[in-house]
């Protein structure tokens, strides 16, 4: 079982590093760890010029500098992950929701090193609900795989998301504009149409995805709350 300790020092880690680099640390800094998966949900974390960028309608912007200063935090961050939990990091993942002043890190480790845990999911309802809404935006994934990480947080995988116009848009270095699109896009449908408060009997607080273009793959964080 995961020592308890360890995700507190990572998470106070983050939290710290957060403070030094942007000047302003989150209200709350939580760190999970799951089988192969290490998830950091952050709260109350958007310093004064990005708040004022928001309320000018410069989402794209605050969002863009965000990524560019995380995605370099991201090796630093990487590394104590290896060290706490003596294991190799293979993917990472991050995504932020400006309206509710929250942020979510995802780690995807070499082996498992927590305890896997069995919650109350119908896991065909999720992967049905999951494909339903996909393929209003995209396509049906090739591969959906469901990992709960807490009694709060559920990961979603999906591997073969992308169609062939998004595909060339990748392939022409438009990386950045389609992330950004794709991240408002699938969030709005998801939040607007799912049904997943229905199916995880629970409010769905905060709705988080990323993307590994090269692998053609997605992870996909919900927050629940009873």
């Amino acid at each position: 079982m995961m020592n308890h300790n360890k995700e507190e020092y990572i998470s106070s880690y983050i939290s710290k590093l957060l403070r030094k680099k942007f000047g302003k640390g989150p209200q709350s800094c939580r760190t999970a760890v799951t089988g192969n998966h290490l998830v950091t949900y952050i709260r109350g974390f958007l310093t004064p010029m990005e708040d004022i960028l928001l309320q000018q309608g410069q989402n794209k912007y605050v969002d863009g500098a965000r990524t560019v200063i995380i995605n370099h935090l991201l090796d630093e961050i990487k590394g104590v992950v290896q060290v706490t939990l003596d294991v190799e990091v293979e993917e990472t993942y991050h995504d932020w929701n400006f309206p509710n002043n929250s942020g979510i890190l995802i780690f995807v480790l070499g082996e498992e090193v927590g305890q896997v845990i069995k919650e109350d999911i119908d896991i065909q309802r999720v992967e049905l609900e999951i494909g339903r809404i996909s393929m209003l935006v995209e396509k049906v994934p090739d591969n959906i795989q469901i990992y709960p990480i807490s009694p709060s947080i559920c990961l979603i995988e999906r591997k073969g998301i992308l169609v062939q116009i998004e595909k060339a848009l990748i392939a022409n270095g438009f990386q950045r504009e389609l992330r950004f699109t794709k991240d408002e896009l699938e969030k709005g449908y998801f939040h607007r149409y799912g049904k997943f408060e229905d199916i995880f009997n629970k409010v769905v607080s905060d709705i988080f995805v990323d993307w590994n273009f090269k692998e053609d793959k997605s992870l996909m964080a919900f927050i629940l709350h009873s």
